[in-house]
């Protein structure tokens, strides 16, 4: 059964993405159109496109919508006629992010790959994609603006989206260049107007603004800046001479091997501080890095603070009670009772993540942190880091984000509200910050904070 309508034929196209790569499935002889093309995960919209395409999800990976794989977002639908099938299409994106690689490939498909969505307009690349791909990938793409709105996921995840928002603008103006294309990317033989050419100045300018402002969408994260900031710097350092500018091919190359390493990193400090993790623990907010070092640890309790106003918190403790790698009762609590907790339940660690480390060995993190270690370090309880060094702030000040006022009160009264999404935790009450090299005490930060510093030399030049 087709999705027709008088505007045209409605399909759901979603994109899953894992480790900052998305998976492009290669279309079998078992569908009706577009076969040995690559695109995401497909199928006619008969119906709700939301819940379509989690039935397609189901059905063309073996992922289940909701467990192991999460929307991310959806995006405004992508219209276009395909001369050749006379047809009018009205593709519905969706990106989700998915737990594994893990794919059982049903009939429609023969072949998978998890690659950098730039390779559906890379005009080198040898697959041959389905019309408007990747149209319909930069309607879900991450941007500036959903990495600085975003009050859900924690430092090092949005560090890996900012990579992801100048590697994809990268991609996008190499392909530019090669093809000769005016403002819009090649798909599938299209051809734009005008001629681009070949201006590494411009290009290098355009990335360089673009870096700027992700440096300060979100200010408290440290982990954001290094990591945009070492893709600038060996840009820079690929360069011929000094007197050469880099341009987008120079850019692109240490994003995509970027994301690589700051995924890298962070498994590898998560493992290492489950090395540490063995009996009750307490957590709170959402750090991804601090679920990998859970599952890897060995916890018989878990407590977790709801984290208002998000109460983000609330989902990190359904999704350990459902995880299977997770052999342990967990227990969700107000923010409130966190020194309760910490007194009466026995806790023997506390775990949490940083936004940024500072180069005393403070920590920021999400607001309710410095409550939950002020009670640990009372009882006698341990308080493990989580962090990778590129978590380090090379700056003296620190930058205390705030929430929305109507999220704590939206009433009518004449109220000041005040809504920090951000607290310092003081070097003092932390124990050890857990990094992929293993454990740092607050004294040896400095030292990786001064190395950090020369990656910013790029916006010198």
């Amino acid at each position: 059964m087709c999705a027709d309508t008088p505007d045209g034929t409605h399909v759901v196209t979603a994109f899953l993405r894992h480790r900052g790569d998305v998976l492009l499935l290669c279309r079998s002889d078992a569908v009706g159109t577009y076969q040995g093309r690559w695109g995401g995960v497909s199928g006619f919209a008969e119906g709700d496109p939301d819940e379509q395409v989690r039935a397609e999800i189901r059905e063309e990976t073996g992922l289940e919508p909701g467990e192991s794989v999460s929307l991310v977002r959806s995006g405004r639908p992508v219209e276009f006629a395909d001369p050749a099938l006379e047809r009018e299409w009205v593709v519905h994106p969706y990106l989700f992010d998915a737990d594994s690689r893990e794919i059982d490939l049903s009939e429609e498909h023969d072949a998978l790959e998890w690659v950098s969505p730039t390779v559906a307009i890379d005009p080198d690349d040898d697959r041959e994609t389905v019309p408007e791909l990747w149209t319909a990938y930069e309607r879900v793409a991450p941007t500036v603006r959903s990495i600085a709105a975003d009050d859900e996921h924690g430092a090092a995840y949005l560090s890996i989206r900012a990579l992801e928002v100048l590697r994809d603008r990268a991609g996008l103006l190499v392909a530019e260049r090669e093809e000769g294309e005016a403002t819009t990317a090649p798909q599938n033989g299209d051809r734009g107007t005008g001629e681009r050419g070949a201006d590494p100045d411009g290009e290098w300018d355009e990335l360089a603004e673009l870096a700027g402002r992700l440096l300060e969408a979100r200010p408290s994260m440290a982990v954001l800046r290094t990591r945009v900031n070492r893709t600038m710097s060996e840009a820079v350092e690929a360069a011929p001479d000094e007197e050469s500018v880099p341009g987008a091919s120079a850019v692109l190359e240490p994003t995509i091997n970027g994301i690589e390493r700051a995924t890298a990193a962070d498994t590898d400090a998560a493992a290492a501080a489950g090395e540490l993790i063995d009996g009750s623990v307490a957590t709170l907010s959402r750090s991804g890095t601090v679920l990998e070092a859970l599952r890897g640890g060995d916890p018989s309790r878990i407590f977790v603070a709801e984290s208002r106003p998000a109460r983000e918190g609330v989902d990190v403790a359904e999704d350990l009670a459902a995880d299977d790698e997770i052999d342990c009762p967990v227990t969700v609590h107000t923010d409130a009772a966190a020194a309760h907790v910490c007194s009466q339940e026995a806790v023997d660690r506390v775990v949490v993540g940083a936004d940024t480390v500072i180069h005393d060995g403070s920590v920021v993190n999400k607001t309710g942190t410095r409550t939950l270690a002020l009670a640990a370090a009372y009882e006698g309880i341990p308080v493990t880091v989580v962090a990778a060094t590129d978590k380090f702030s090379t700056r003296e000040e620190v930058n205390l984000e705030s929430g929305s006022r109507a999220a704590v009160y939206d009433g009518d009264a004449s109220l000041d509200v005040a809504n920090p999404t951000f607290d310092v935790t003081p070097a003092d009450c932390v124990d050890e910050v857990v990094t992929e090299g293993g454990a740092l005490e607050a004294s040896e930060v400095a030292a990786v904070v001064e190395e950090l510093r020369g990656l910013e030399e790029w916006r010198d030049g």
